[in-house]
């Protein structure tokens, strides 16, 4: 493959290559209740599409806690402790077809596989890790860059410049997500935007949000390949 031939896909974590059996969130309740000793469900907290960040500052806020930037790093630092422990004692598993994907198609050398995700780096590394595919991964853009998921795909952009001496296109870049926040992202950064439903969001909601292409799930390997030219 010449250099123009090259592809960047940027993949979303939660709801698209994995579920955490709830891991994430459980992680969060402990960091609430250890650090400021309240107790809440948080299930008036948006947290799906969301960065780690901007889930901190909502929590924060909500209990009129100051969001700054050493209460939001200190919050941060206990969850990933919480969500190191949680992810063992939780029934996640890999989506269907990732593992099959992800090994298709790092062997295609003009694909380079990155993330884009509201996750903070080392808590995407534990999921990853946690469930064998985080080595597919060269690089990726995560909610240490920017608390606005929105404002993550320049990093992703500039990490794979870094990494491969060239300036990918916006045409020559495609965001795999599950939710409407990773198809804005991926308009925001003018990329083609691949919706799966497999998260808590449905087919239907998603198309709602146009994304250039929408399915089910990731198990027809064969079809995906083909029908996205990867």
């Amino acid at each position: 493959m010449t250099q123009m031939d090259k592809r960047l896909l940027l993949f979303d974590i939660d709801g698209t290559l994995i579920h955490s059996g709830g891991a994430g969130v459980h992680a969060l309740k402990l960091t609430l209740a250890e650090r400021f000793g309240i107790q809440d469900d948080l299930s008036d907290i948006e947290i799906a599409g969301m960065t780690d960040s901007g889930i901190v500052v909502s929590i924060l806020n909500k209990h009129n806690i100051p969001a700054t930037h050493e209460n939001i790093t200190a919050f941060l630092d206990s969850y990933v402790h919480f969500l190191s422990l949680e992810l063992p004692r939780r029934k996640g598993k890999l989506l269907p077809g990732v593992l099959e994907l992800l090994e298709r198609l790092k062997s295609r050398k003009h694909l380079v596989l990155a993330l884009l995700t509201g996750n903070v780096s080392r808590g995407a590394q534990l999921k990853l890790e946690h469930y064998g595919v985080w080595h597919f991964f060269e690089f990726g853009a995560f909610a240490d860059d920017h608390q606005d998921r929105n404002q993550l795909g320049p990093f992703a952009r500039a990490r794979a410049n870094e990494k491969h001496g060239r300036q990918f296109s916006a045409a020559e870049i495609d965001v795999i997500g599950d939710t409407p926040r990773d198809i804005a992202c991926g308009k925001a950064l003018g990329a083609r935007t691949i919706a799966v439903a497999t998260g808590t969001w449905s087919r239907a909601d998603l198309a709602k949000h146009q994304p250039d292409f929408l399915i089910d799930d990731l198990s027809d390997v064969n079809s995906l390949i083909n029908a996205l030219g990867w």
